[in-house]
Order: structure tokens, then sequence, then C-alpha cells
């Protein structure tokens, strides 16, 4: 049903999937049925009528300037439009934690990864403000006003300005009324986990109109995982603290023996759903009160670049197994491991104070 023109003139530069089969559908005459959509792209999106479709695709296909380069001076020279790769930190790891922040500086240098540091942030978490890059390149800001930083005024006061920080890094990006951290997004070949949290962050929505706007804009089939029902042992509920990406039908997790028995049950439920194998990692707890928030202990909170994966480690005989664990999985890539735990006990790891973007 493709047209023999269509195919000669064909060309995907960086088309996600939906606006791809939107467009085919559009310049062959092809009626985007709920069924057609599910079979080619994979999941449900709203429903597009024909008087809005031609001008949706061409919306898509015409936005060079919602996902244009990220610009960076780097020691070298201002580099953009970057095929591998490249981590970015906030100026304050650097401020705040030198020691760990110079330990992962050496890794990424030891293994030719690029990398920079983003200026008028207010604190060190930045994969959580700044914006989520599709599979396709596209930059995605989501509203940054999580409630768990409402109630303590030097938590509210140290929420980065999102739009400062894109205008003054340069960064382009399009908006989403959506409040979503991106340590609660997790992105892989067509699939995208979250926690039920962004539930709990966006009332005025309802459950299914979250999930089927969320699939539009990260171009993938929305999984929802369980959080911790209490804040206190988990007050984020980021899914990277739970899971992390192998690839599309294999993950790794915090090791469920050791987990709630509700816990249990919805990732038995979501394995089976959508046919996903679970491989165990081990983790502990070091939450006390003095550092009640603490990330200690979660190996899966590491950092994804090229080809290396940066492990925490803790000086615990879970370190090795969590280790090789994650060298099986990962056969191809190199395993770098790094101490983090000052920045850990204040509540985050190597994937929540780096930015990986290409």
């Amino acid at each position: 049903r493709i047209t023999d023109e269509y195919i000669e003139r064909f060309t995907l530069g960086k088309l996600g999937r939906e606006t791809l089969f939107l467009d085919i559908c559009n310049k062959n005459y092809i009626e985007p049925t709920p069924a057609l959509v599910k079979d080619v792209v994979g999941y449900n999106m709203s429903s597009i009528t024909a008087s809005n479709m031609k001008q949706h695709t061409e919306e898509e296909l015409h936005k060079d300037t919602l996902v244009t380069s990220v610009e960076k001076e780097t020691s070298d020279n201002t580099l953009k439009g970057f095929t591998e790769q490249t981590v970015y930190m906030s100026e304050l790891l650097m401020t705040k934690y030198p020691d760990a922040c110079n330990r992962l500086i050496r890794i990424l240098e030891k293994h030719s990864v690029k990398y920079a540091f983003l200026k008028g942030t207010k604190d060190i978490w930045c994969r959580d403000y700044m914006p989520v890059q599709t599979e396709s390149g596209k930059f995605i800001q989501f509203k940054y006003n999580p409630s768990y930083l409402k109630g303590n005024k030097n938590w509210e006061e140290s929420r980065s300005d999102v739009e400062e920080v894109c205008r003054v890094n340069d960064i382009h990006a399009q908006s989403s009324d959506i409040n979503l951290d991106g340590g609660n997004v997790l992105i892989c070949e067509g699939r995208a986990i979250l926690s039920d949290r962004i539930f709990s962050e966006n009332p005025e929505k309802t459950r299914n109109e979250l999930i089927d706007e969320l699939g539009k804009l990260l171009e993938c089939e929305i999984i929802i995982i369980k959080a911790l029902n209490s804040k206190d042992e988990d007050f984020t509920g980021h899914a990277d603290g739970m899971v992390r990406f192998v690839n599309k039908s294999t993950i790794l997790g915090n090791r469920l023996s050791d987990d709630y028995k509700y816990i249990q049950d919805d990732r038995r439920k979501i394995f089976e759903k959508y046919n996903l194998k679970y491989i165990d990692v081990p983790f502990f707890s070091t939450k006390d009160s003095k550092h009640r928030d603490s990330a200690i202990g979660i190996y899966v909170n590491y950092l994804e670049v090229n080809n290396l994966i940066v492990v925490p480690i803790f000086g615990r005989e879970e370190d090795k197994e969590a280790v090789d664990i994650i060298q099986k999985a990962f056969p191809d890539k190199v395993i770098e491991t790094i101490n983090y735990n000052e920045v850990a006990i204040e509540g985050g790891l190597l994937n929540c104070t780096t930015w990986v973007i290409r």
C-alpha cells in the first residue's frame, strides 16, 4: 500500500516512530486505524483525525528548532552535533564534591568520553531537571516541580529553573506540561519505564491521558512499575533507583526476594504482561537519622555512556556480586567502578548526577 514513489524518495533522518508512521499514512492515503497503529507503532496513540493528520506530520518533520544541538565549551573547542554520547554534569558537582567529580572525570577521560558542565543550575541532580532525549533525537522538557521538594524552604530554593538552565546553555527543547523528573524515565528500543509516582505528580490528568500523552512525546510504549508506598523510604520514587534496561526485553533490578511482597507481585505482573526477563542485582539500605535519603546500596543507579558503564561500589561484600552481574548482562561493555559515597549519602548516584545525550 506504500507507493513506489514514496519508497524511492524516502529518507529516515531523525524521524521518530510516530511521526514516520503518520507521514507514511498521510502521503499514501492510508487510514491510521487503532488496530494499524497498535500493530505498526507498538503502542496506543490518541486518535488523530484526517483533518489534522497532515498538519501534525508537517510540523514534526520541520521542527528543526526543537531538536537543535546542544552547544558547550570543552577544553578543545565548541563542539556540536555529537554522534557519540556526551556526559553533562552540573558545575555544582565539582564545587560541592570535587573528589567524587574528579574520580568520575578520570574514568571518562580514560575511555575518551566527552563531558562538559552545565551552567546556571541550583543543584547537582541534573538528570531530573534537564530535557529527556527520545531515541529519534528530540528533546522534551517536562515541568520540573516535584512534590518531594515542597514544604522545605531550602529544598524549594534549590530547585533549578529549567528554562533558565536551558537558555544559558543554549539548549532547545519541546515543552510539556507533564510534571516529570528525568530520573523517572528509562528509554530503550521503543519502550519506556516509569514508576507510578507519575500519577500522583499529575493529579489533574487521568492515568490513560498521561500514558497516552507520554507515549506520543517519548515515541515509546509506556510501562508503569510500582514505587514504594512509603516516601520516607523512597521519597523520589524514580525508576532509575529500581531498574535499568539491558535491552527492550531484559531489565536489571533490585533483588526481588529482598523487596516488599507488593513490589514483588507488581514486578511479576509486569514481567508477564510485557514478556520481560528480570535479572536480580543486590541492594541494601544504610539510611540513618542523619542521612535518611541516602542512596548508598543502589547499584543499578550506574552511568551508562557509549560502551562504558560506571558502577558505584560501597566497600561491601555485595560489590563484587553486583559488578559481576552487570558485566555478565553487558558482555560487550567496559565496566568501571567508583566510590561515589559522598554524593550518594545526599540521595542520588551516578545516573542522577549526569545528563547523557547524543
